[in-house]
């Protein structure tokens, strides 16, 4: 009989497959434990010639919380999270900055999405559109930058984490696959 090389606790496919995102959360808060953990998956994810060019900046605080929603005009659900989560990265706009920042700080996001939904925990991205006010708002120095934050917390509706999949809400494989040319 042969073995796989792969743990057998590893589930990816089920994981990817499964995963929603979460816009609306239970008010319960994320433990240290779980938390540590999440944020354990992004400092775990590779990156361009393992620079680990990132910093995370986590947001539990109300108040900063309900601020956070002045950065984002589809982001007012970051208000009721239990957590957000800022991947704060050097500016790769700046000469001599590397692309590959972009990249590698989307590995890490993904290890936390992924990480939080094995624990029950919703997330959603949210996309920066006022980078001044956030900077402000956090307090990261202006050769850094966080055009991404990931919102996490415990679905408002438990239901949400064993949802069926929408019909026609992905492509199909054939709609988006090219090889070898266009």
């Amino acid at each position: 009989m042969r073995h796989s090389p792969y743990p057998a606790r590893v589930e990816t496919w089920a994981a990817v497959d499964s995963l929603r995102v979460v816009r609306e959360y239970a008010d319960r808060p994320i433990t240290e434990p779980e938390l540590h953990r999440i944020l354990n998956a992004a400092r775990r994810a590779g990156s361009s010639r393992n620079k680990q060019r990132w910093d995370l900046l986590v947001v539990r605080d109300r108040a900063r919380l309900r601020a956070l929603t002045e950065v984002a005009p589809y982001g007012t659900h970051m208000a009721q999270a239990a957590a957000v989560i800022a991947i704060v990265t050097p500016d790769p706009r700046l000469p001599d900055a590397s692309l590959a920042i972009t990249w590698d700080s989307g590995r890490a996001a993904q290890n936390m999405v992924l990480t939080a939904w094995e624990l029950g925990i919703g997330s959603c991205p949210i996309t920066v559109y006022e980078p001044d006010r956030l900077r402000e708002i956090l307090g990261y120095p202006p050769t850094h930058h966080a055009p991404f934050m990931l919102a996490l917390g415990y679905p408002a509706d438990p239901k949400v984490l064993e949802q069926p999949k929408r019909p026609g809400g992905r492509k199909e494989l054939d709609e988006i696959l090219h090889q070898e040319t266009w």
